[in-house]
């Protein structure tokens, strides 16, 4: 259980810190030795930048079949999964705490992308 828990914890430091780079990862097979990380070139907006108004978009050249945010303690505040793949979309949150969210996208070709966002609360 130990091992779990500081497995987890390192792998959201360790996807905080590569989200900053803006960095793109793919995991497979992925378990507490061994892991692959593929970079992609893919072209990803998220504006507006800082996210206020509990809405952002996403824009991306490649299909996204799953988006996810995610606060800095590894709870789900939004997940949308598309039966029908998109480039584009607007994500609404419901009542976010201001703070640093993870926004995690899956691509139809099996890669995910992790990005760091800031939410602020309106003026």
């Amino acid at each position: 259980m130990k091992k779990s828990l500081l497995f987890i914890f390192l792998m959201l430091t360790a996807l905080a810190l590569q989200a900053q780079k803006d960095t793109t990862y793919s995991f497979r097979n992925l378990s507490s030795r061994s892991f692959v990380r593929e970079n992609t070139n893919t072209n990803i907006s998220i504006y507006p930048v800082p996210v206020r108004y509990n809405t952002f978009s996403i824009k991306t050249d490649k299909e996204m079949k799953l988006v996810k945010v995610t606060n800095m303690i590894g709870q789900d505040i939004f997940r949308a999964q598309y039966k029908n793949p998109q480039s584009f979309t607007k994500v609404m949150l419901e009542n976010p705490q201001r703070g640093m969210y993870l926004v995690t996208i899956a691509f139809n070709d099996g890669s995910r992308v992790v990005k760091k966002i800031m939410i602020e609360n309106p003026d």
